[in-house]
C-alpha cells in the first residue's frame, strides 16, 4: 500500500474511533479570544464585547470585569446546560428582554457592578427574578437620580409605568362635520356624522375587505347640527336636530330596511337647536335638545307610543348652547350651559327636572362633558376664551380641580379608550391636545398633540372598537373629519 493509501486508512480509523484512542468529534464550540476555557466553563476578562460563540455544553460562564456595554438578546441562546452565569462589573445599563430564555438550568446569576438604569428597560428583569429558582445578585441602580444606589431587588415592579399610548392618523372623511356619535347596531359598531353643509347625517361602518371605514347609509338633513342615534332591539332611530326646516326623527324598523322620516319633532319649540343628547328616565328613552334662540327653551322629548313628544321645557330665554345628562347620587341630572349665565344643574324630582344649583367660578362656559373615574364624577367645561376647567363632584356641588389653557376651544371631551381615561381639548387656533388622567394624582396630564394632519376647528370626538382595533373620530367644522388609530406601546420591550 502506498503512502497516500496509508494516510487515508489512518484517517478512516480515527473517524471511526477504531484502535486509536478516544473517538474524534467535531468541536461544538471554540473558546473565544481573551477567554480561558475548560470542558465545562469559560472565563473572559478585558473584552469590550461579548464573545460570539461558546460550547453548548458549558456549565459555567464568567464574563466579568470587562467593558461590555450591550448584549444581544440571542447571546446566550443554546446554552441549555448553563448553571452559573456572571456578567458582573461591566458597563451594562440594561439587559435585553428574553436574554435568559431557554436557560432553565440556571442556579446562580451575578449582575452586580453594572450601572443599571432602573427605568422601564429593567422591568422585565424585575418580573423575571421571582419566577426562577436561581440565586440572582442584581446590584444597585445607577439612575435615574431618584433611584440611584437603590438595590434592584428592592424595586417594586408595580410602581413602573411602562405602558404608553399613541394616536396616529388613519383615514380622512372629506366633508365638514359638527358632530360624531358612536353606536352599535346588530352587533356591529357604527359612527354617525352630522354634516350640515352636505345636508345629511352620514352613517359609517367598517369594511372588513378594504380595512377602512365606508359609508353605509345617509339621511337628508339640511343645516343639521346633531345626529343622535337610538337603538331599540332591531329598530334604529336617529334624531336630526336642524337649524332650519324643523328637527326630525328618522327610523329603520329592521336591519334589512332603510331609514325613513318618521316624525317632525316639536316644531314650535325647537327653534334653534345647538345640541341633542339621549337619556333614560323611568325606563323610557328620552331626547333632550338645547335651544340657543332668544325665545327658545331646552326641551325634553320622551317616548310616548310610537313617537317622541315634549314632556318638559327648561331654562327658557337663556340661549342654551349645550346639555349634558349625568347621574349624581343615584338620580338623573341635566347640566345646561348657556351664553347668558353660569352652567345650571337640574335634578329629576317628582317626574320632572328641577333646578338644584349652579356652578360657581364658571363664566362663559360653552359646553360640558362628564366622566367617572375611581368612584368620582368629573366635569370638563369648555371655554372659548380663557382656561377650560376640570371639576369634581363633592356630594353637593362641583369644585374646581384643574385649569387648562384653551384658546379658541369649542370642545373639551372625555373618552375612555381601552384602559385609558382621555380628555381631548380642541382648538380653532392651535393643535388639539390629548390629556390622560393620572389615577394617582387625579389630574389630567398632557399626552400628545393630534396631528398631522392638524384638526381644523374640531367640534366633536367619538371612538369605536372594531376588528380588534380602536379608532378616534374627530369631527371638524372647517376641515375634513380625521380618523386616528389608538396604539398601545410597551416601553419595557
Amino acid at each position: 500500500m502506498g503512502g497516500a493509501g496509508i494516510l487515508l486508512l489512518l484517517l478512516l480509523l480515527l473517524l471511526a474511533g477504531a484502535g486509536v484512542g478516544e473517538a474524534w468529534r467535531p468541536p461544538k464550540g471554540k473558546c473565544p479570544l481573551r477567554c480561558s476555557c475548560s470542558k465545562d466553563s469559560a472565563l473572559c476578562e478585558g473584552s469590550p464585547d461579548l464573545p460570539e460563540s461558546f460550547s453548548p455544553s458549558l456549565l459555567s460562564l464568567f464574563i466579568e470585569d470587562n467593558e461590555i456595554g450591550s448584549i444581544s438578546k440571542n447571546a446566550l441562546r443554546g446554552l441549555r446546560s448553563l448553571t452559573h452565569l456572571s456578567l458582573a462589573n461591566n458597563q451594562l445599563e440594561t439587559l435585553p428582554r428574553f436574554l435568559f430564555r431557554g436557560l432553565e438550568t440556571l442556579t446562580h446569576v451575578d449582575l452586580r457592578g453594572n450601572p443599571f438604569q432602573c427605568d422601564c428597560r429593567v422591568l422585565w428583569l424585575l418580573q423575571w427574578i421571582p419566577t426562577v429558582n436561581a440565586s440572582v445578585g442584581t446590584g444597585a441602580c445607577a439612575g435615574p437620580t431618584a433611584l440611584a444606589h437603590m438595590q434592584l431587588r428592592h424595586l417594586d415592579p408595580k410602581t413602573f409605568k411602562c405602558r404608553a399610548i399613541e394616536l396616529s392618523w388613519f383615514q380622512t372623511v372629506g366633508e365638514l362635520a359638527l358632530g360624531a356619535e358612536a353606536f352599535s347596531y346588530q352587533g356591529e359598531p357604527h359612527i354617525i356624522l352630522a354634516q350640515p353643509f352636505a345636508g345629511r347625517c352620514l352613517i359609517l361602518t367598517w369594511d372588513y375587505s378594504l380595512q377602512r371605514f365606508r359609508p353605509e347609509e345617509e339621511l337628508s338633513a339640511p343645516s343639521v347640527v346633531s345626529c343622535k342615534p337610538l337603538v331599540l332591539g332591531p329598530r334604529l332611530f336617529v334624531l336630526a336636530a336642524r337649524l332650519w326646516g324643523g328637527s326630525q326623527l328618522w327610523a329603520r324598523p329592521g336591519p334589512d330596511l332603510r331609514l325613513a322620516p318618521m316624525q317632525a319633532l316639536a316644531p314650535r319649540r325647537l327653534l334653534r337647536p345647538n345640541d341633542a343628547e339621549l337619556l333614560w328616565l323611568e325606563g323610557q328613552p328620552c331626547f333632550v335638545v338645547a335651544d340657543a334662540s332668544k325665545a327658545g327653551s331646552t326641551t325634553l322629548l320622551c317616548r310616548d307610543g310610537p313617537g317622541f313628544y315634549p314632556r318638559q321645557s327648561l331654562h327658557a330665554w337663556h340661549r342654551d348652547t349645550d346639555v349634558e345628562p349625568l347621574e349624581l347620587d343615584g338620580r338623573p341630572h341635566l347640566l345646561l350651559a348657556s351664553a347668558s349665565q353660569r352652567p345650571v344643574l337640574f335634578h329629576w324630582f317628582g317626574g320632572r327636572f328641577e333646578r338644584r344649583t349652579d356652578i360657581p367660578e364658571a363664566e362663559d362656559v360653552y359646553a360640558t362633558h362628564h366622566f367617572q373615574a375611581g368612584g368620582d364624577v368629573f366635569l370638563c367645561l369648555t371655554r372659548y376664551i380663557g382656561d377650560s376647567m376640570v371639576m369634581r363632584w363633592d356630594g353637593s356641588m362641583f369644585r374646581l380641580l384643574q385649569q387648562l389653557p384653551s384658546r379658541g376651544a369649542h370642545v373639551f371631551q372625555p373618552l375612555l379608550i381601552a384602559k385609558d381615561q382621555l380628555a381631548i381639548l380642541g382648538s380653532d387656533f392651535a393643535f388639539s391636545q390629548v390629556f390622560r388622567l393620572d389615577p394617582d394624582k387625579g389630574l389630567l396630564e398632557p399626552l400628545q398633540e393630534l396631528g398631522p394632519p392638524a384638526l381644523v376647528a374640531p367640534r366633536a370626538f367619538a371612538h369605536i372598537t372594531t376588528a380588534g382595533r380602536r379608532f378616534l373620530f374627530a369631527a371638524c367644522f372647517k376641515g375634513p373629519t380625521q380618523i386616528y388609530q389608538h396604539h398601545e406601546l410597551d416601553l419595557s420591550a
